[in-house]
C-alpha cells in the first residue's frame, strides 16, 4: 500500500478504542443474557468481530503488524437467532450434492431395481434421468448417502439445518415451495460437510509433518569432535 493510502496513527488508535468498546458491550450482553441463544449476545459478538477485523486491517496497513486474534465464521456465519425461545415445531432441511461419476454403474443399479420391482412397461432405467428417479424413489436419502459409490455417485458438499417454527405446518401447506420459507434467523443449529474442511486439516497435517522432518534432519547431523578429528601436532615439526 502506498504511503498516501495508509491510515493515520489516529485512525488506528480510534479502531483500537472501538475494539475496547465492543469488548465491554459483548461482556455486558453475556452477563445479561436471557438464555443460551440470546440475540443480544449474537449482535454484540458480530459487532466485536467487525471492530476487531477493522483494527487488524488498519494495524497491518499502518505498522505491518497483526493481532493474535482470530474470530471464526464472521463472514459466513448465520444472522442472530430471532426465532421462538422454545419452539413448538421445527423443520429439518437437508441438502446433499452429488456428481454422477460413473453413469454406467448408476444405470446398472437402476436396471436391477426396475427388473425386480417393475412389471414391463417403459425402459425407464435406460437414461440417467430415469435411473435417478428409480433409485431415489427406491432408497432413503441416508442409504444413498452411505452407498453412493455403489450407485456411481461422488459426494459433494452437504448441509443440514434445523429451523424453528411457531406452529406445525398444515398438511400440504408448503409442498409447492418447500425451501422458500427457510429463514436463516430461525436456524437453531446447522451442520456442514465439505471437502474444504478436509483440505484445511490436510494443510495443517502437512505443516506438522514438515516440521517433524526438519527436526529429524537436525537430529541426524553428525557432530564432529574437533579434538578427535585433528591430527596430533608433530613436536619435531617447526
Amino acid at each position: 500500500m502506498s504511503d498516501a493510502a495508509q491510515p493515520t496513527a489516529a485512525e488506528v488508535r480510534a479502531a483500537a478504542e472501538a475494539v475496547k468498546t465492543a469488548l465491554d458491550r459483548h461482556l455486558a450482553a453475556v452477563e445479561r443474557r436471557s438464555g443460551e441463544d440470546d440475540p443480544a449476545v449474537y449482535e454484540a459478538f458480530n459487532e466485536l468481530a467487525a471492530a476487531a477485523e477493522t483494527y487488524d486491517e488498519l494495524l497491518y496497513d499502518r505498522y505491518d503488524e497483526v493481532t493474535p486474534f482470530e474470530i471464526p465464521g464472521t463472514d459466513d456465519s448465520l444472522p442472530p437467532y430471532a426465532g421462538p425461545e422454545e419452539p413448538n415445531a421445527l423443520s429439518v432441511l437437508i441438502r446433499r450434492d452429488y456428481a454422477v461419476a460413473e453413469p454406467q454403474r448408476l444405470l446398472a443399479q437402476a436396471q436391477r431395481v426396475e427388473a425386480a420391482d417393475y412389471d414391463g412397461g417403459e425402459d425407464t432405467a435406460s437414461t440417467v434421468h430415469g435411473a435417478l428417479g428409480i433409485l431415489f424413489g427406491e432408497y432413503e436419502p441416508d442409504e444413498i448417502a452411505s452407498r453412493h459409490k455403489e450407485f456411481g455417485l461422488e459426494e459433494g458438499d452437504s448441509t443440514l439445518w434445523v429451523v424453528a417454527a411457531d406452529e406445525p405446518a398444515d398438511p400440504g401447506e408448503w409442498l409447492e415451495t418447500p425451501f422458500e420459507q427457510a429463514d436463516p434467523q430461525r436456524v437453531v443449529c446447522r451442520f456442514d460437510v465439505s471437502a474444504v474442511f478436509d483440505e484445511e486439516t490436510d494443510d495443517e497435517d502437512f505443516d506438522l509433518d514438515e516440521a517433524i522432518d526438519e527436526d529429524d534432519a537436525i537430529d541426524d547431523v553428525e557432530v564432529i569432535d574437533e579434538a578427535d578429528d585433528l591430527e596430533p601436532l608433530d613436536a619435531d615439526r617447526r
